[in-house]
């Protein structure tokens, strides 16, 4: 068998799939499933590295190497093995819990640096795995087992956060629209460095319908609004909206009241994420008019790429070293 030759169903393991029935994640594995067969990669070639979650089963759901790890600390797991295997393709699956409370640092860093992962990361806006506690992206308010009176915390917005952290590749997409999601993935392998993806995916049991603003059938025509590399952001049932930007502000228009050439066009390789930033604040979580799609992908030295360059310029100036010498050396103590 080729890699060209590859099947969905080349990537479903023998597992059973032990998810609620009517969850998200359903779809968003069918549509990873289906990206990695037509990657055109070897599956020995790829890993799926998860943390602790709902969304972190996926390694023993998909036929490729992977690793089911430690709450928060996916991120920093996949650094070590895409540093020292650049060969391999490495994907992070996490969720909202997961990735932006225990494991927030671990997230921000490995993006800051543009180590070379593929960051999943399934915003379901609840811990579902523990029973429904409220999580890092519930909206003030939210009442759940551990908020009975509501939450009063602030959420995260994950994109702006991986914007702030100057992730170099910044995209979103929803479960329930597989075509979407596969053009984002596909984007998303192609670049080279962190890519970092926000789905929206829905917790049928413990928070059903907090994206029906974005996935009902008369709602999302309103709301959805596609970024396309290219050309001027418009959206709604007629294409009657726009977005322009006003200082470091983006604002939702009529296009009537102010023309199309008024309207941002959409950049993605822009070296300031500024205007992708601005983008992403159009909506704080899934309610109203709400970007979907890539929001940032610019290219720049990849982590993995810099440190083997270094080990590279060493090894030439100095060899292949002496461990014995170098625990022997200066700044050896004797502990009496």
């Amino acid at each position: 068998m080729t890699t060209l030759d590859y099947t969905r169903s080349d990537f479903q393991t023998d597992q059973e799939v032990r998810w609620c029935p009517g969850c998200g994640d359903y779809t968003i594995l069918a549509s990873v499933q289906k990206h990695f067969a037509q990657m055109g990669v070897a599956r020995e070639k790829i890993v799926v590295i998860s943390g602790i979650g709902c969304s972190s089963r996926f390694p023993y759901y998909v036929d490729t190497y992977g690793m089911h790890s430690i709450h928060g600390r996916a991120p920093a797991i996949a650094t070590g093995l895409a540093a020292s295997r650049p060969d391999l393709h490495v994907w992070v699956v996490t969720g909202d819990g997961d990735a932006l409370s225990i494991g927030g640092n671990h997230l921000i860093h490995s993006l800051r640096r543009n180590v070379n992962l593929k960051i999943l990361l399934f915003n379901n806006q609840i811990y579902g795995l523990t029973k429904g506690q409220y999580s890092p992206t519930s909206e003030v308010g939210k009442r759940t087992k551990s908020t009975p009176m509501g939450s009063i915390d602030y959420p995260f917005n994950p994109v702006s956060l991986a914007l702030g952290a100057e992730a170099s590749f910044v995209a979103r997409t929803i479960d329930a629209d597989p075509k979407h999601t596969g053009e984002v993935l596909a984007a998303a392998t192609e670049h080279q460095g962190s890519a970092f993806i926000e789905i929206y995916q829905n917790c049928n049991v413990f928070n059903d319908k907090a994206f029906i603003q974005l996935t009902g059938k008369t709602e999302r025509e309103e709301n959805r609004i596609y970024l396309e590399h290219g050309k001027p952001i418009i959206f709604g049932p007629n294409d009657e909206f726009g977005v322009v930007i006003e200082g470091a502000e983006a604002r939702v228009v009529e296009r009537s009241s102010v023309g199309d050439d008024a309207l941002v066009v959409h950049d993605v390789t822009r070296p300031d994420p500024g205007v992708a930033f601005a983008l992403s604040r159009l909506s704080h979580g899934p309610y109203g008019p709400t970007p979907i799609g890539v929001f940032r992908s610019f290219e720049r030295e990849t982590y993995d790429h810099a440190i083997n360059a270094q080990v590279t310029a060493a090894k030439e100036a100095r060899g292949d070293g002496d461990l014995a010498a170098l625990v022997a050396s200066q700044g050896t103590w004797t502990v009496d």
